[in-house]
């Protein structure tokens, strides 16, 4: 099968696309014909080198482990599931390839409302959103901080948070204001004067802040929350020495919630953004344009 490789630790450069073996179902497995893949910001550090003390990497790898296709193949003792299914979810095996193997429980099935690239978009951030707000206790009557609001995550926390009943502040480019008004979120630009810009929106402060946007954020949150409580990133790297919590526990990965908000994407009652899709073989193309930041919604790759 056709899927990408990088056989070193280092930039878009390493990426390469490689003829490998088709894998085999293990127990409690199934096999997907891969269609779509979601292109995360972790993709680009494990390559990269940066989370090899977080995620170790046994080299030649290949990325990703977001993925929306058809069961092709089931494991022993895999009965919610059949040969095909349309499915999405998280991937045991790099995604960036035609074929992947997945825990069976840990897919959804897709709605047939839902496109292939809107359903690889969906699995890593309604579950990062739904933890990183568990995280900040958010409830009803509070006003909520988030960065990057305009991004994949950003883009289901705002709406999960306003469904929640909490007022969301969020900042994002100057191209992504009516956008993000469009989410349900008072929309801000970010960058110089941030602080005093928040407060004249929220004079009675803010109750919690989510960073999404990992681009030197964190100080201006610390004032505004008047200390390091109620404040979690999933980006700034430098959160430990600031006192911050980093979301980098392990995902929940319910195939339940994955479901329900799968069923919501397909109504329309949450949005699902996709910014940009690219052919499996201009990942590299893809996985710079993630490096890079300030994407609107998810990049996908599509495959089948």
């Amino acid at each position: 099968m056709k899927a990408i490789v990088f056989d070193t630790f280092g930039g878009i450069e390493v990426l390469h696309e490689a003829e490998t073996e088709v894998p085999e179902c293990g127990p409690g497995q199934v096999r997907v014909r891969v269609q779509a893949v979601g292109v995360n910001p972790v993709d680009g550090k494990i390559r990269s080198g940066i989370m090899e003390a977080i995620f170790p990497t046994t080299l030649p790898a290949v990325p990703g482990g977001e993925i929306a296709g058809i069961v092709d193949a089931v494991g022993e003792g895999v009965d919610q599931l059949q040969v095909g299914d349309e499915v999405l979810g998280w991937s045991d095996t790099g995604a960036y390839a035609q074929y992947a193997l997945a825990s069976a429980a840990v897919l959804a099935l897709k709605p047939a409302g839902l496109d292939w690239t809107h359903a690889a978009a969906l699995p890593v951030a309604g579950d990062g959103a739904d933890r990183v707000l568990d995280l900040l206790a958010v409830k009803a009557g509070e006003t909520l901080l988030i960065h990057g609001a305009s991004g994949a995550l950003g883009t289901v926390a705002v709406q999960l948070a306003v469904a929640r009943g909490a007022r969301v502040i969020g900042t994002a480019g100057p191209a992504n204001q009516e956008y993000l008004t469009s989410l349900g979120a008072t929309a801000l630009v970010y960058g110089e004067g941030l602080v005093e810009r928040v407060r004249a929106l929220a004079p009675g402060g803010v109750d919690a802040v989510l960073d999404a946007a990992g681009k030197g954020a964190l100080e201006d949150s610390i004032t505004l929350r008047g200390g390091t409580d109620r404040i979690v990133t999933t980006a700034d790297f430098r959160a430990r020495e600031l006192g911050v919590v980093f979301a980098e526990g392990p995902a929940r990965r319910s195939a339940a919630r994955l479901a329900e908000l799968a069923r919501q994407a397909a109504d329309g009652t949450l949005a699902i953004t996709v910014g940009a899709t690219y052919p499996l073989t201009d990942a590299a193309k893809a996985q710079q344009a993630s490096d890079a930041g300030h994407s609107r919604g998810k990049l996908v790759l599509t495959v089948g």
